[in-house]
């Protein structure tokens, strides 16, 4: 179930009625933000309006609402023009295709309309900031952010936000906070690295699993499988540095004795040098210790286990 909306909410403008476009305007319709759409191709905005009522239908099928799907979709407009779309908002989410000189182009029209305080977001999945940046005024520029979701932001809530050089911290700090009464859960990238951190975490298991494939090691779906089965009912819980931390008594420091080099001769097999060193053992340590003392240890994996008991009965059901 989610919050119920607060009528007091902004209006956002999203440009791209493709099917982040329009994920973003359920998400924030359902959270009582006024949405409106623009796109340049008359049926891509007929299609995501359709689109849009069919995910809140689905979303209420599974008791995921708390308003009636027609009620939220009324908040979701479909503008013909940017200018009417981006006038008087708070946020400007650009979802058009990943193309750099596009993006920018977008911008400098958006920047045209929208109220100078709008956060301009980019709905980039590897383009960092500042290459779209680069064809921006200063004051554009200083207002630009990339909000990369997960797929669809309406049920996985992790959004990165990745500044550039040129952002205001102002800017970066208002976008956590929109993010956030959307019911999302930002997540500040501080160095601009192509693929931010969602995609370079799941890139580095995609890039496994290709050189498993081509090794003969397990099939398609005996890989998928050993995500579906175990990883991912895992990683829905916890991360990889809790994994490892709840995964030997001694927490994450042990593990990292024990198994460091296990893991450097894997990733010297298939050509990266990057062992896990003292020092690095030590600040993944500190952190971990910070969120958990070792005094609680054992409760938490209590806990981590009640957690998958939940998911598999939830499945049974």
């Amino acid at each position: 179930m989610t919050a119920q909306p607060d009528s007091a909410r902004s209006s956002v403008a999203i440009i791209g009625a493709g099917s982040i476009g329009v994920a973003f305007a359920v998400l924030f319709a359902k959270a009582g933000f006024e949405a409106r759409v623009f796109d340049p191709v008359p049926d891509a905005r007929r299609r995501g309006k359709n689109d849009a009522l069919d995910r809140l239908k689905l979303l209420a099928d599974h008791r995921l609402l708390v308003e009636e799907p027609a009620a939220i979709a009324s908040r979701i407009t479909f503008p013909a023009s940017i200018e009417a779309a981006v006038r008087d908002v708070n946020l400007v989410q650009e979802c058009a295709p990943e193309k750099v000189e596009l993006k920018a182009e977008i911008f400098v029209e958006v920047a045209q309309f929208a109220p100078s305080r709008a956060i301009l977001a980019s709905s980039s999945s590897a383009i960092v900031p500042s290459r779209i940046a680069e064809r921006l005024d200063d004051s554009t520029a200083a207002r630009l952010v990339v909000g990369h979701p997960g797929n669809p932001p309406y049920l996985l809530p992790v959004i990165e936000v990745v500044p550039s050089p040129r952002t205001d911290a102002i800017t970066t700090e208002r976008a956590e906070q929109i993010y956030r009464q959307a019911g999302l859960r930002p997540v500040v990238v501080h160095r601009e690295v192509e693929g931010f951190v969602f995609n370079r975490l799941q890139g580095a298991l995609l890039r496994e699993a290709y050189c498993l494939l081509r090794d003969g090691v397990a099939s398609v779906d005996d890989i998928d499988e050993v995500v579906r089965s175990g990883l991912g009912p895992r990683w829905s819980v916890i991360g990889p540095f809790e994994t490892v931390d709840l995964n030997t008594r001694g927490g994450i420091e042990s593990h990292a004795t024990k198994m460091g080099p296990a893991y450097a001769r894997m990733g010297a097999e298939r050509g990266q040098d990057d062992p896990w060193t003292s020092d690095l053992i030590a600040r993944v340590t500190a952190e971990r210790r910070t969120l958990l003392a070792l005094d609680d240890w054992d409760d938490r994996v209590r806990w981590r286990d009640r957690q998958l008991m939940r998911r598999a009965s939830l499945l049974n059901d």
